[in-house]
């Protein structure tokens, strides 16, 4: 049965590429935007003392207005890392306005954002017999720059380095990949 549920899955997969693909517009046809879903994996770098940095997982959505502005939502989650013989977990979401600049010529592309991000912190540790748990959130102005290559009209991938200021204070370091439909 399971690889009956994965044959299905892969077709369903395919058939929703194959639609994106007949459906990708190209900017001044008289439709002006695309929208864009995509999954990002990297590391986060966390003002916290006697903490490893934790590995980020995340998903993230946008529509490019024209070839150059859009907006773009995020959601970053962490494993959980060492924290004083304990556990420390990350989360950070995020919505961003963003600037792209497309290298003549090329696929590569230089994007920027600035928005705001919400970041979560939470730590557990054990301190003789006693489990303590800590934890933090703000909300703060977070921003990102990144560089890019469209490998087609559906598909990117991307590198990027965003700050979250906040009580937090966290930095991401991520690759992704997106889907353009």
């Amino acid at each position: 049965m399971k690889t009956l549920q994965k044959t299905l899955f892969a077709l369903a997969a395919g058939s929703l590429l194959t639609v994106s693909a007949q459906a990708a517009v190209s900017y001044g046809n008289g439709y002006t935007g695309q929208p864009y879903v995509g999954f990002k994996v990297g590391q986060f770098d966390l003002d916290v003392d006697n903490a490893d940095d934790p590995t980020a997982y995340g998903v993230y959505g946008g529509y490019n207005f024209d070839p150059n502005f859009g907006v773009e939502a995020e959601y970053v989650g962490s494993d959980d890392a060492d924290y004083r013989n304990g556990d420390l977990d990350a989360k950070t979401y995020g919505a961003y306005g963003t600037y792209r600049y497309a290298f003549p010529n090329t696929g590569l592309y230089a994007k920027g954002k600035l928005g705001v991000a919400k970041t979560e912190v939470e730590g557990d540790y054990t301190v003789g017999p006693v489990r303590v748990s800590n934890s933090t959130s703000d909300t703060g102005i977070a921003g990102g720059v990144g560089l890019g290559y469209s490998v087609n009209p559906d598909f990117g991938v991307e590198a990027e380095y965003s700050m979250m200021d906040s009580d937090v204070d966290a930095k991401l370091l991520t690759v992704g990949a997106h889907l353009k439909f």
